[in-house]
């Protein structure tokens, strides 16, 4: 009897999930390609600044240089944004930029996938930046006082000799980022993002059906994940980081 009743609750189960589908399964696709866009461009635009960050925070100060107040004052500034960034959830971040930022600017109507992008960059950017600043540090000091001795400005010998090492080296930590900025995009369902999580949160809304509903949902964030996970596993063993 207890069999049959299991086996019974489970095609009704089933044929829920399969009903649901049916019925917001394009809706689900679509929010989960826009999830895609918002992490693509972020980690795109995050890399970029990222690594400005990591390497202005890399800068020896010298006090005989003339540039020495300014870049004090940048890495200053620098220090307390990442410190700003991982110090407060990204959520509040969120309702903070789209609910605050944007009227006082005037751009209270701005593309909410562009708003989304944004808010996953500033995020991603700070976590990033420690992750370039660690692996430039990483490098042995000899290589750059090696390439400072044949003539090599700091510049030049920072991105000829130690960014190429540093960098493969950063690379399983900048690919573990892109996974967790992916993740991260769910959260902007707070600020109406039409995002996989926000298109699964109006479809349990209509349908009363939240178990079946997140199912689908998070079965989909572990596909689309497990997917890049094999995928940069074998970009490191490729690289044989």
């Amino acid at each position: 009897f207890k069999i049959g009743k299991m086996k019974v609750i489970y095609m009704s189960f089933i044929n829920t999930v399969i009903d649901i589908w049916k019925t917001y399964g394009g809706s689900f696709l679509y929010g989960l390609g826009i999830t895609l866009i918002i992490t693509l461009f972020s980690l795109l635009f995050s890399t970029i600044l990222g690594l400005a960050l990591g390497y202005l925070n890399s800068v020896p100060r010298n006090k005989k240089s003339k540039f020495y107040l300014t870049i004090r004052i940048l890495q200053g500034i620098a220090h307390e944004y990442i410190d700003l960034i991982r110090g407060t959830p990204l959520i509040v971040q969120a309702m903070f930029f789209y609910f605050g930022v944007l009227p006082m600017i005037g751009q209270g109507k701005m593309n909410i996938i562009l708003v989304g992008v944004i808010v996953i960059t500033l995020n991603a950017a700070a976590y990033l930046s420690e992750i370039f600043r660690g692996g430039i540090q990483a490098i042995d000091n000899g290589q750059m006082e090696a390439s400072r001795s044949l003539g090599l400005s700091f510049n030049k010998s920072m991105i000829k000799v130690i960014l190429p090492q540093a960098i493969k080296n950063m690379i399983p930590a900048i690919l573990n980022q892109f996974i967790i900025s992916l993740k991260d995009t769910s959260i902007l369902t707070v600020i109406g993002t039409p995002d996989l999580m926000n298109k699964g949160d109006i479809a349990r809304q209509t349908n009363y059906k939240s178990f079946e509903t997140m199912i689908i949902i998070a079965l989909m964030y572990y596909v689309i994940i497990k997917v890049l996970s094999i995928t940069f596993n074998k970009i490191e063993e490729k690289l044989k980081v």
